[in-house]
This record gives C-alpha cells, structure tokens and sequence, in this order.
C-alpha cells in the first residue's frame, strides 16, 4: 500500500482536504455560473458575494471591532514590507518606527522600512535568532509612528507567546505563519497582516486589518495600490484582486469555523508541537532545538540531528526515510539548514504523530 503524502512545508503548505475536494468540484461550474471563479470577473454580483462572505467569516472568528477595515491585497507579506511604513510612518512628523527584530522576515522588514524613514531596532542585532528578549530591556522611542514585530519567524521557529505593550505607540504585527492558530485581541493592535499561504489559503492574497483612524496618512510616494486608505474604500477592488485564492481562503475559513475556531485550533497546535517536542527534549540530544524553551514556535520546529551545529549525513538519512513514509517538505530554510517541521492548522494530528513516531524510531536506529 502506498504513503499516503504529508506535507509539512513551510509555505505554501497543506490545505484541508475538504477545501481541495470543494475547490475541485466547483472548478468548472461555480454555484451554476457556468464558469469558474478563475474567469470571473470581479465586479459581479456573484464575486461581491464571495468576498463579502470571506469578510464576514474572518471578522466572526477574530472578533474584529467595527472601527477596523479588513483588506485583501497582493503582494505578499513582503509587499508590507513596503506598505506598512508608506502608510504608517509618516503619522508623526519624526518619521521613525521601532523594529523588533527576531528573526528573517522582521529583519527584512526592517530593512526596507529604512528607505521610508528612520527605523530604531529594538535591541542589537542577535547573533543568533533563537530568543526573544526580556521586553525588559527593550529601548521603545515613545515618539515612534508604529512598533513593529513579527508574532511567528517561520525560518528560525521563534513564536512570541504575549503581545508586546507599547503604551500609546500603534502596534503593527506580521502574523503570515501563525495567523488564526489561536484567538488575537485585535483591539490591542493598529494594524495586522497574513500571507494567506501558510494557515488560511494559498499564495497570492494576503489579509490586511487595520484601525480606521490609522487611514488616510499614506506618503505622497506611496503608490496607489498599496495604500489602504484607497483599498478600503474600494473593498479591495480597487483594482482586479486575486478572485481565486479570497475563494480558497474562503473555503478554509468556513473549515475553521465548523472546526471550532481559534480557540480549537490553539488546541491542536499545542497538542501537536507538543508531540514533537516530546521526542526532541527525550532524545538526549541526539535531536536538539535551537530556540529558547518560553520561545519555541508551535507552528514551525525547527532541530538538527546528531548534535547541536547538526549531522549532515544523518540529516540526509532522515529526510530520504521520511520521503519514502510520504512525508515532504521536512528540509529546513536554506539559510539555518536541518529539518523543519510546519504544522499549520491543515496539518492534523495523526499527521504530527506519524512524524513523532518516525522520529522516535530514526532514534531507535541511529543514536549508538
């Protein structure tokens, strides 16, 4: 009998099976259109439809206040890169922001804020991203536009646990890798963004939720479609949006919602991550995690094998075993190297436990 496969990328990643099936089929005939979603145009009335409703669900299942906008743009999560500090940092006249960095994404981030504007990272440049540290020792400039800081660093598996408080300061969270894997108080934020491709869809929207209040103070070189202010009193039709992938998140969040929300998907994530956890920590450290304990990311794990800089030849072994078992996308950022494990919503938990137990069994065969 055949694997059947597991995918365990990074990003894209796994969609429910149920989306896919659903997906498949209305792909050529979308509620008795006659056409697909991928010819339609999105000015008509069956479209508005699909957007309003993907609209509805994601403000029914993060609670999100009235006073915020929900936009879905292209782009990515680094076209924020550039729309966060060309809509944000010119709302003081110091035209600076606060950066912290824990990570690739929050450090890319940084670095193409700084042609907008001056940018404070928080704390020196670690030499190493496996921590977060003690808000404690964070230098915030109370005279800052915005806080910006990255919830999930997808490549190194760091997770922040706790929304960091910047007092009267606009917070701004990328939430791409973790985004709707447990309930957020919104209220806490200015504004929040999600690739769709990791826990909500596939590649090319990407959700943008932002206070009103914070509309309208883009930089006059701010082009037009990246300025919020301009998608939002467009409903994101400002011009043609990715039609299929606000279809596919739409799919998904039905999905989440008739699978208890955020709030039960907090709870597999942590019965998940803990499984695999469970295996590294009882290994003796013939698998290691880098990442401080209090840090570790539930969406993203990343270990080596061996010992703690890693056993290439080990790490080869593992993931060829693993592909022959149907599980894929185990290989970790090309930067850091190792094995990463993604578990994102769509990754359930006879998934994770197939993995612990290979995991557990690689152990068996290689620690001597």
């Amino acid at each position: 009998m055949e694997a059947k496969t597991i995918n365990f990328g990074a990003g894209p990643a796994k969609l429910p099976p149920s989306v896919l099936l659903q997906a498949q089929k209305e792909l050529l005939d979308y509620n008795c259109t006659g056409i697909s979603v991928l010819e339609m145009s999105h000015r008509t009335a069956d479209f508005t439809k699909i957007i309003n409703t993907t609209e509805n669900l994601l403000r029914e299942l993060l609670n999100i206040p009235e006073n915020y906008k929900v936009l879905f743009l292209q782009g990515g999560g680094t076209g924020q890169f550039s729309a966060v500090p060309l809509n944000l940092i010119g709302l003081k006249e110091d035209r600076c922001a606060d950066y912290i960095v824990t990570g690739t994404w929050s450090a890319k981030a940084a670095k193409e804020a700084e042609k907008y504007g001056k940018v404070n990272v928080v704390h020196p440049k670690l030499d190493k991203y496996t921590s977060i540290p003690d808000s404690s020792s964070w230098s915030l400039n109370p005279s800052a536009s915005y806080v910006y800081y990255c919830c999930n660093e997808t490549v190194h598996g760091v997770e922040f646990n706790f929304v960091p408080d910047t007092r009267d300061v606009v917070l701004v969270s990328d939430m791409s890798s973790n985004f709707l894997s447990r309930p957020v108080d919104i209220s806490k934020f200015g504004l929040i963004f999600a690739g769709a491709q990791k826990n909500i869809g596939c590649a090319g929207v990407t959700v943008v939720i932002v206070r009103e209040d914070l509309l309208g103070k883009a930089l006059k070189e701010c082009p037009i479609v990246l300025d919020y202010h301009v998608q939002a009193g467009n409903n994101s039709l400002y011009n043609t949006p990715p039609c299929f992938s606000i279809y596919i998140m739409n799919l998904v969040l039905d999905w989440i919602k008739n699978n208890g929300g955020t709030e039960a998907m907090e709870k597999l994530s942590a019965q998940k991550s803990s499984l695999i956890y469970d295996v590294i920590n009882s290994s003796n450290g013939f698998y290691s995690c880098p990442v401080d304990v209090d840090c570790r990311s539930c969406m993203n794990i990343p270990f080596r094998i061996g010992k703690k800089e890693g056993d290439e030849a080990l790490e080869k072994s593992f993931l060829d075993g693993a592909l022959k078992l149907g599980m894929i996308s185990l290989k970790g950022h090309r930067s850091v190297g190792g094995i990463r494990a993604s578990l994102y919503n769509a990754v359930t938990l006879d998934d994770a436990q197939i993995l612990a137990a290979y995991m557990k069994d690689f152990l068996k065969n290689h620690q001597n």
